[in-house]
Protein backbone atom coordinates (compact mmCIF):
# COMPACT_ATOMS: atom_id res chain seq x y z
CA UNK A 1 0.00 0.00 0.00
CA UNK A 2 1.31 3.49 -1.34
CA UNK A 3 -0.40 5.10 1.59
CA UNK A 4 2.43 3.85 4.04
CA UNK A 5 5.76 5.04 2.30
CA UNK A 6 3.88 8.30 1.21
CA UNK A 7 2.45 9.34 4.93
CA UNK A 8 6.09 7.96 6.36
CA UNK A 9 7.72 11.23 3.87
CA UNK A 10 5.15 13.36 4.79
CA UNK A 11 6.69 12.21 8.67
CA UNK A 12 9.80 12.65 7.61
CA UNK A 13 9.21 16.12 5.87
CA UNK A 14 7.83 17.76 8.93
CA UNK A 15 10.31 16.48 11.35
CA UNK A 16 12.62 18.73 8.90
CA UNK A 17 10.44 21.43 9.66
CA UNK A 18 10.52 21.12 13.49
CA UNK A 19 14.04 20.67 13.42
CA UNK A 20 14.80 23.71 11.60
CA UNK A 21 12.13 26.23 13.56
CA UNK A 22 14.02 24.82 16.78
CA UNK A 23 17.00 26.30 15.44
CA UNK A 24 15.08 29.51 15.14
CA UNK A 25 13.56 29.85 18.12
CA UNK A 26 17.66 28.44 19.67
CA UNK A 27 19.03 31.65 18.02
CA UNK A 28 16.35 34.38 19.05
CA UNK A 29 19.10 35.99 21.61
CA UNK A 30 21.94 35.28 18.89
CA UNK A 31 23.43 38.32 17.65
CA UNK A 32 22.63 39.52 13.64
CA UNK A 33 20.83 35.71 13.22
CA UNK A 34 19.03 35.19 10.81
CA UNK A 35 16.08 32.64 10.36
CA UNK A 36 15.53 29.83 8.26
CA UNK A 37 12.58 28.62 6.58
CA UNK A 38 12.33 24.82 4.87
CA UNK A 39 10.68 24.26 1.54
CA UNK A 40 9.58 21.41 -0.09
CA UNK A 41 9.07 19.49 -3.24
CA UNK A 42 6.37 16.77 -3.96
CA UNK A 43 7.93 13.82 -5.18
CA UNK A 44 8.06 11.51 -8.47
CA UNK A 45 4.44 10.24 -9.88
CA UNK A 46 3.70 6.92 -10.74
CA UNK A 47 1.26 7.11 -14.17
CA UNK A 48 -1.67 4.86 -14.08
CA UNK A 49 -3.00 6.68 -17.04
CA UNK A 50 -1.29 8.90 -19.12
CA UNK A 51 -2.39 12.67 -19.32
CA UNK A 52 -3.64 13.14 -23.06
CA UNK A 53 -3.66 9.74 -24.15
CA UNK A 54 -6.16 8.33 -27.06
CA UNK A 55 -9.50 7.00 -25.05
CA UNK A 56 -11.44 6.16 -28.66
CA UNK A 57 -10.77 5.37 -32.18
CA UNK A 58 -12.28 9.33 -32.72
CA UNK A 59 -9.42 11.07 -31.20
CA UNK A 60 -10.60 11.83 -28.29
CA UNK A 61 -8.39 11.87 -25.52
CA UNK A 62 -7.96 11.73 -21.90
CA UNK A 63 -8.47 14.90 -19.91
CA UNK A 64 -6.72 14.66 -16.98
CA UNK A 65 -5.00 11.33 -16.25
CA UNK A 66 -4.27 9.12 -13.42
CA UNK A 67 -1.22 9.92 -11.27
CA UNK A 68 -0.23 8.81 -7.98
CA UNK A 69 2.09 11.00 -6.16
CA UNK A 70 4.61 9.18 -3.71
CA UNK A 71 5.03 12.07 -1.50
CA UNK A 72 7.15 14.45 -0.41
CA UNK A 73 11.03 15.82 0.24
CA UNK A 74 12.76 18.60 1.23
CA UNK A 75 14.05 20.92 -1.60
CA UNK A 76 16.18 23.53 0.68
CA UNK A 77 16.46 25.36 3.80
CA UNK A 78 15.80 29.02 3.01
CA UNK A 79 17.63 31.97 4.97
CA UNK A 80 15.45 34.91 5.02
CA UNK A 81 18.25 38.06 5.39
CA UNK A 82 15.80 40.76 6.58
CA UNK A 83 16.91 43.32 8.64
CA UNK A 84 16.75 42.62 12.63
CA UNK A 85 16.72 45.64 15.09
CA UNK A 86 19.19 47.55 16.19
CA UNK A 87 19.61 47.21 20.29
CA UNK A 88 21.70 49.79 21.44
CA UNK A 89 24.95 48.75 23.90
CA UNK A 90 26.76 52.20 24.24
CA UNK A 91 29.72 49.95 23.83
CA UNK A 92 32.21 52.49 20.98
CA UNK A 93 33.13 48.97 19.61
CA UNK A 94 29.87 47.53 18.89
CA UNK A 95 28.91 48.49 15.83
CA UNK A 96 25.76 47.12 13.22
CA UNK A 97 24.96 47.42 10.09
CA UNK A 98 22.08 49.24 8.93
CA UNK A 99 21.36 47.96 5.31
CA UNK A 100 22.88 45.28 3.39
CA UNK A 101 26.46 44.49 3.75
CA UNK A 102 28.91 41.91 5.79
CA UNK A 103 31.70 42.55 7.60
CA UNK A 104 35.00 40.82 5.97
CA UNK A 105 36.69 38.87 8.97
CA UNK A 106 40.37 37.19 8.13
CA UNK A 107 40.08 33.15 9.61
CA UNK A 108 43.30 31.60 11.32
CA UNK A 109 43.96 29.72 8.21
CA UNK A 110 44.23 32.82 6.22
CA UNK A 111 40.50 32.76 4.46
CA UNK A 112 37.94 34.98 4.61
CA UNK A 113 34.84 34.65 6.58
CA UNK A 114 31.51 37.56 6.63
CA UNK A 115 29.21 38.27 9.50
CA UNK A 116 26.76 41.00 10.26
CA UNK A 117 27.57 40.37 14.45
CA UNK A 118 29.56 43.51 15.34
CA UNK A 119 30.45 43.15 18.68
CA UNK A 120 33.91 43.27 18.32
CA UNK A 121 37.07 44.07 20.80
CA UNK A 122 40.27 44.72 20.65
CA UNK A 123 43.32 42.34 20.67
CA UNK A 124 46.33 42.79 22.64
CA UNK A 125 47.69 44.39 19.51
CA UNK A 126 44.70 47.33 19.83
CA UNK A 127 43.28 45.27 16.30
CA UNK A 128 39.38 45.12 16.02
CA UNK A 129 38.39 41.37 16.40
CA UNK A 130 35.77 39.03 16.56
CA UNK A 131 34.62 38.13 19.93
CA UNK A 132 36.92 34.97 19.01
CA UNK A 133 39.41 36.98 18.40
CA UNK A 134 39.37 36.39 14.62
CA UNK A 135 40.45 40.16 12.30
CA UNK A 136 38.15 42.37 11.21
CA UNK A 137 39.63 43.24 7.81
CA UNK A 138 41.40 45.98 6.68
CA UNK A 139 43.07 45.29 9.90
CA UNK A 140 42.82 48.71 11.68
CA UNK A 141 44.95 49.32 14.82
CA UNK A 142 43.51 51.04 18.15
CA UNK A 143 46.07 52.57 19.93
CA UNK A 144 46.45 52.15 23.95
CA UNK A 145 46.21 55.34 24.67
CA UNK A 146 43.53 56.39 22.44
CA UNK A 147 40.69 58.27 24.75
CA UNK A 148 37.86 58.04 22.50
CA UNK A 149 36.86 56.53 19.19
CA UNK A 150 34.90 57.29 16.86
CA UNK A 151 33.40 55.24 13.80
CA UNK A 152 31.03 57.22 11.88
CA UNK A 153 28.42 55.88 9.25
CA UNK A 154 30.60 56.19 6.44
CA UNK A 155 33.30 53.80 8.47
CA UNK A 156 36.21 56.23 8.81
CA UNK A 157 37.86 54.90 12.28
CA UNK A 158 38.83 58.16 14.13
CA UNK A 159 40.33 58.22 17.50
CA UNK A 160 41.49 61.06 20.04
CA UNK A 161 44.68 60.40 21.43
CA UNK A 162 45.22 61.99 24.72
CA UNK A 163 47.17 65.84 24.34
CA UNK A 164 44.97 66.25 20.76
CA UNK A 165 42.48 68.44 20.67
CA UNK A 166 41.29 66.93 16.99
CA UNK A 167 40.81 63.60 16.00
CA UNK A 168 42.81 61.27 13.76
CA UNK A 169 41.95 58.74 10.93
CA UNK A 170 42.79 55.46 11.81
CA UNK A 171 41.24 53.94 8.64
CA UNK A 172 38.34 52.76 6.79
CA UNK A 173 36.25 49.86 7.43
CA UNK A 174 34.89 48.10 4.24
CA UNK A 175 31.56 46.00 3.61
CA UNK A 176 31.03 43.39 1.56
CA UNK A 177 27.91 42.39 -0.38
CA UNK A 178 26.26 39.58 -2.05
CA UNK A 179 23.98 38.99 -5.44
CA UNK A 180 22.83 35.88 -3.53
CA UNK A 181 23.11 36.32 0.11
CA UNK A 182 21.18 33.51 1.11
CA UNK A 183 23.64 31.26 -1.02
CA UNK A 184 26.34 31.89 1.64
CA UNK A 185 27.58 28.67 3.56
CA UNK A 186 26.65 29.36 6.97
CA UNK A 187 29.64 27.88 8.95
CA UNK A 188 28.69 28.67 12.56
CA UNK A 189 30.40 31.34 15.47
CA UNK A 190 27.96 34.11 13.40
CA UNK A 191 29.79 33.51 10.52
CA UNK A 192 29.17 32.83 6.80
CA UNK A 193 31.35 31.74 3.64
CA UNK A 194 31.48 32.65 0.02
CA UNK A 195 30.14 29.88 -2.36
CA UNK A 196 29.47 29.39 -5.98
CA UNK A 197 25.99 30.33 -4.97
CA UNK A 198 26.17 33.41 -3.47
CA UNK A 199 28.55 35.13 -6.39
CA UNK A 200 31.66 37.30 -5.90
CA UNK A 201 31.76 39.54 -3.35
CA UNK A 202 31.36 42.75 -4.13
CA UNK A 203 33.70 45.29 -1.56
CA UNK A 204 32.64 48.74 -1.11
CA UNK A 205 32.06 51.65 1.65
CA UNK A 206 29.26 52.27 4.09
CA UNK A 207 26.87 54.80 2.64
CA UNK A 208 28.10 53.76 -1.04
CA UNK A 209 24.74 52.61 -3.10
CA UNK A 210 23.70 49.28 -2.23
CA UNK A 211 25.76 49.51 0.85
CA UNK A 212 24.72 49.94 4.53
CA UNK A 213 25.97 52.22 6.75
CA UNK A 214 27.57 51.70 9.71
CA UNK A 215 25.71 52.62 13.82
CA UNK A 216 28.45 52.58 16.70
CA UNK A 217 27.04 51.91 19.86
CA UNK A 218 24.36 49.25 18.25
CA UNK A 219 24.11 45.74 17.61
CA UNK A 220 21.72 44.33 15.12
CA UNK A 221 19.70 41.33 16.97
CA UNK A 222 17.89 38.28 15.89
CA UNK A 223 14.85 38.85 13.09
CA UNK A 224 13.68 35.75 14.42
CA UNK A 225 9.77 36.34 15.30
CA UNK A 226 8.90 34.18 18.40
CA UNK A 227 5.29 34.15 17.51
CA UNK A 228 5.61 33.64 13.96
CA UNK A 229 7.72 30.31 15.00
CA UNK A 230 5.40 29.17 17.24
CA UNK A 231 2.59 29.13 14.92
CA UNK A 232 4.48 27.01 12.28
CA UNK A 233 5.27 24.54 15.22
CA UNK A 234 2.40 24.27 15.80
CA UNK A 235 1.27 23.45 12.15
CA UNK A 236 4.18 21.34 11.72
CA UNK A 237 2.96 19.13 14.64
CA UNK A 238 -0.40 19.00 13.43
CA UNK A 239 0.55 18.13 9.67
CA UNK A 240 3.20 15.30 11.58
CA UNK A 241 0.62 14.09 13.34
CA UNK A 242 -1.80 13.43 10.36
CA UNK A 243 0.60 11.38 8.61
CA UNK A 244 1.44 9.38 11.23
CA UNK A 245 -2.80 9.04 11.34
CA UNK A 246 -3.05 7.64 7.90
CA UNK A 247 -0.34 5.30 8.84
CA UNK A 248 -2.20 3.67 11.65
CA UNK A 249 -5.10 3.69 9.10
CA UNK A 250 -3.66 2.09 5.95
CA UNK A 251 -2.08 -0.39 8.75
CA UNK A 252 -5.56 -1.22 9.65
CA UNK A 253 -6.94 -1.74 6.14
CA UNK A 254 -4.09 -4.17 5.80
CA UNK A 255 -5.24 -6.03 8.67
CA UNK A 256 -8.45 -6.00 7.12
CA UNK A 257 -7.46 -7.43 4.19
CA UNK A 258 -5.62 -9.80 6.47
CA UNK A 259 -7.85 -11.15 8.24
CA UNK A 260 -10.23 -11.51 5.64
CA UNK A 261 -11.99 -15.15 5.37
Amino acid sequence: MRALSTAATGMEAQQLNVEVIAHNLANMNTTAFKRQRAEFQDLLYQNMGQVGAASSDAGTIVPTGLQIGLGVQAGSVYRITEQGSLSQTGNELDLAISGRGYFRIELPNGGEAYTRSGNFSRSPEGQLVTSDGYLVMPGIAIPEEARRVEINQQGQVQVTLDGDAEPQILGQLELITFANEAGLEAAGDNLYLETAASGAANVGVPGQPGFGIIRQGFVETSNVDAVTEITALIRAQRAYEMNARVISAADEMLAASANLR
